[in-house]
């Protein structure tokens, strides 16, 4: 398949232990306005997290393969999870002086990140439950 991420529920509360490929764990919860404790960021917040860092890790190494310096790199995601259909709006601030043509260059790199891939060209899903039976 390729990647894998497992969550598993933190008893008595509604956090998530999550690992990811099987190498980095971490936190996910929910605010406490709607029950949790606000110790990691919920699901919903990792999607525009994973796009931004996504967009950021394209262009500082696109970047690098040219031998162009960018100097700070900073991508801000903003995510309107109430919308539909769902909207991502992003902003890109290159610390380097660039030229027009690297910095179109850049765009068209940053609109290829993999995850931004992923949404543009839809999503689809094979799912099933498994529960453990109650002897009869």
């Amino acid at each position: 398949m390729g990647l894998r991420a497992s969550a598993r529920s933190v008893p008595g509360t509604i956090r998530q232990e999550v690992l990811i490929d099987g190498r980095h764990r971490l936190v996910t919860d929910q605010p406490a306005g709607i029950g949790g404790t606000d110790l990691g960021p919920s699901p919903h917040e990792l999607f525009p997290a994973a796009l931004a860092a996504c967009t950021v890790w394209a262009l500082v190494r696109y970047a690098q393969t040219k031998g162009w310096e960018l100097g700070e790199v900073t991508v801000d995601v903003d995510y309107d999870h109430e919308s539909t259909p769902r909207r991502f709006q992003t902003v890109i601030r290159l610390g380097g002086d660039l030229s027009d043509f690297q910095l179109e260059r850049l765009h068209k790199v940053a609109a290829a990140c993999p995850v931004r891939r992923s949404i543009e060209t839809g999503i689809e899903f094979a799912e099933r439950i498994e529960a453990r039976r109650k002897a009869a």
